[in-house]
């Protein structure tokens, strides 16, 4: 596991006093709050403030105070350590545990591994290979995070057959 994950992606300067529109990449809403440290660029960066605007963190970082400050930041990726959040729920995993784990039917057939964990509004989606599986516990029986295997259950036509 990578010793930083990427968190946002900062996407324009927002105002004259420096703040920055940010598209979080993130569930964890608390790696976003006043006194927080980031990764920017490389650097530590200290948050001196955050707020929301029509759903988006608006950030101001220490140190940028001006609009052109914050504009030269664009297209930036925000980084936290990785390091698990506290406060799991038992259905709740972390991406980069789920990739690369053996996906396995509930009668025992190998699908191969998960290729990534697609992010979409409703839920998320596990590609192995050609196949997308919906991560909802219809069709996920059980993920083994000690074992690396996740149990699914698939429906006619989600292997695409007729």
């Amino acid at each position: 596991m990578s010793e930083f994950i990427r968190i946002g992606q900062i996407v324009g300067a927002f105002g004259l006093k420096g703040e920055v529109k940010v598209d979080t990449l993130t569930d964890f809403d608390q790696r976003f709050q006043k006194g927080s440290r980031v990764r920017l660029k490389g650097d530590w960066a200290t948050i001196e403030s955050v707020r929301i605007h029509k759903g988006r963190p608006l950030v101001k970082f220490a140190g940028v105070d001006d609009a052109s400050a914050a504009e030269s930041l664009r297209w930036q990726y925000l980084e936290a350590p990785a390091l698990a959040p506290e406060a799991l729920e038992d259905d709740e995993y972390l991406v980069d545990d789920l990739v690369g784990m053996k996906v396995v039917t509930v009668e025992g057939e190998e699908l191969g591994l998960v290729d990534k964990v697609l992010s979409y509004p409703a839920h998320d989606i596990l590609q192995v290979g050609d196949l997308l599986i919906p991560l909802v516990k219809e069709f996920v029986k059980e993920v083994d995070l000690e074992g690396e295997i996740i149990r699914v259950q698939l429906i006619p036509g989600m292997r695409g057959e007729a």
